[in-house]
């Protein structure tokens, strides 16, 4: 192979990778349920090798309501939730912000 086709086959490759990333975001899923609690939760699927914990926190206050901070509560590991390349499930409250 020429060196110009690998130029072109290793720039596609790197493209196509690149688009592959938000396949590795952060989003809403179901929260883990808590008795008692009467707070607003969300969960998030993640994957702790590809999100920091601030995007995770990101992604969790942008479902929370307005005037609300997101607070983790729990994390758990249960693909029924979440896919496989994002394995991991944040739960947080939504509480008042102060």
């Amino acid at each position: 192979m020429s060196p110009g086709r690998r130029l072109l086959l290793a720039l596609a490759m790197n493209a196509g990778l690149a688009g592959c990333g938000s396949l590795f975001e952060p989003y809403e899923t179901l929260p883990l349920p808590q008795a008692g609690d009467q707070r607003q939760r969300v969960g998030v699927c993640f994957d702790g090798l590809a999100s920091t914990p601030d995007q995770v926190r990101a992604a969790a206050q942008e479902a929370c309501a307005a005037n609300t901070v997101a607070e983790r509560v729990d994390t758990d590991y249960n693909i029924q939730y979440c896919p496989l390349l994002l394995p991991g499930r944040a739960t947080y409250a939504c509480v008042p912000r102060r």
